[in-house]
């Protein structure tokens, strides 16, 4: 038996910072987007499309909450 490995808020939060993208410690899911997706409108962040869609081809293995943060929020953003 296979055991996927979960997107769950940490590892979202992580792929984030990764890019550099500034976030409290504490921030949920919506946070985290809203604020990349910010970062995002002033002053761009290289690699965030490619996150984007990388993290949408894996919806399947997406908590809920990052998967609605990602629709509500970096979608839009990357456009």
């Amino acid at each position: 038996m296979m055991i996927a490995d979960l997107i769950d808020t940490q590892d979202f939060r992580e792929r984030l910072l990764a890019l550099g993208i500034e976030l409290p410690a504490d921030a949920d899911p919506d946070t985290c987007a809203r604020l990349a997706a910010q970062q995002q409108a002033e002053a761009g962040v290289p690699g965030l499309a490619a996150l984007v869609a990388e993290l949408e081809a894996q919806a399947g293995v997406m908590l809920p909450e990052v998967r609605e943060a990602l629709e509500r929020h970096l979608r839009p953003a990357v456009g």
